[in-house]
């Protein structure tokens, strides 16, 4: 069975800098998911959120923007907003952890309410030609409450459910819920794609053993922290290229040098590169070291090289 890889969207990290980089220095992703536009209640589309969709800045991928809401006619707003740019797709998210979105009943904190939820697909789907796909996590208390939604979302002409196998109070901590997420597989009409703990070959081998049905597997955090994990799955290999970083080298500085353009002052890089850093260090050989380097380096002179000292150690 081939088998589509898709990149999950983090917000602050998977922008069309990153993607278009990832893109071209490691590739094996089929498709990548923008991170969520959200409106707070404003019906204006934000310019970093235009800036990220806008088509000259995706010419070589194939990517699906993602709304976060709980509000139907915002829903609706953003429908039109991406069909003007020419895309399709709106993939909707119920899958955000955190409690600043929960609380407001959005993300995961939505699962919960299936009426609304309805709702929303009933007057998107009466009310315009868009093809909606669902990021989800299992719930936000428990990992029955998406149960209860399957019936809602059974009713609707879903492309896809891509569920990341946790529920929302766990945050990030905690495994995976494998035996819920097979709960899901048994309940539902719909294509599900798995999310959830991709950090090596093996451990996607595992789930695809586990899950032979599937054939749609996102990655969020473990393509950070690995960029070349895709392209290993994609060709069954755990070997590394010989170049692995020289490869990777020419990889931060792209986006370094873009994030630096885009950014104003030594700040707001410094915060930038140092939540990446979070994930690539851990691919090094000592990961906490690594970190503490990056963490250490409070200007930009410094904190190239920090990068040096790391790349060149390993």
């Amino acid at each position: 069975m081939s088998v589509t890889l898709l990149s999950s969207p983090l917000q602050g990290f998977t922008d069309f800098r990153f993607r278009n980089a990832f893109h071209k220095y490691f590739g094996g992703i089929d498709t990548f998911y923008a991170p969520y536009i959200r409106l707070n209640g404003k019906m204006v589309i934000k310019n970093s959120y235009q800036k990220d969709l806008q088509l000259e800045n995706n010419t070589t991928l194939e990517v699906i923007p993602q709304v976060m809401t709980g509000d139907a006619d915002e829903f609706l707003f953003v429908v039109k907003y991406i069909q003007s740019l020419g895309y399709k797709e709106l993939n909707w998210n119920l899958g955000c952890p955190y409690p600043m979105v929960t609380k407001q009943g959005m993300g995961s904190g939505l699962i919960c309410n299936p009426e609304k939820i309805d709702h929303i697909l009933k007057r998107t789907h009466e009310e315009t030609d868009v093809v909606v796909s669902m990021k989800m996590r299992m719930g936000y208390e428990n990992a029955e409450e998406i149960l209860d939604v399957f019936p809602i979302l059974d009713k609707y002409p879903l492309k896809n459910i891509a569920i990341h196998a946790r529920i929302g109070k766990q945050l990030y901590k905690g495994g995976v819920d494998l035996d819920a997420f097979q709960k899901c597989v048994e309940n539902t009409k719909h294509k599900l794609y798995y999310n959830g703990d991709i950090t090596t070959v093996s451990k996607f081998k595992e789930m695809q053993e586990r899950f032979p049905s599937i054939d749609h597997f996102m990655m969020g955090r473990g393509l950070i922290a690995d960029p070349f994990l895709p392209n290993m799955i994609k060709n069954n290999t755990t070997e590394y290229p010989k170049d692995r970083w020289k490869i990777f080298s020419e990889f931060h500085d792209t986006i370094y040098q873009q994030y630096a353009e885009a950014l104003s002052g030594p700040t707001p890089i410094k915060m930038k590169m140092r939540g990446f850093w979070e994930y690539f260090s851990l691919s090094t050989s000592n990961p906490q070291k690594a970190f503490k380097k990056i963490k250490k380096a409070n200007n930009p002179k410094a904190y190239q090289q920090a990068v040096r000292e790391i790349l060149n150690n390993e």
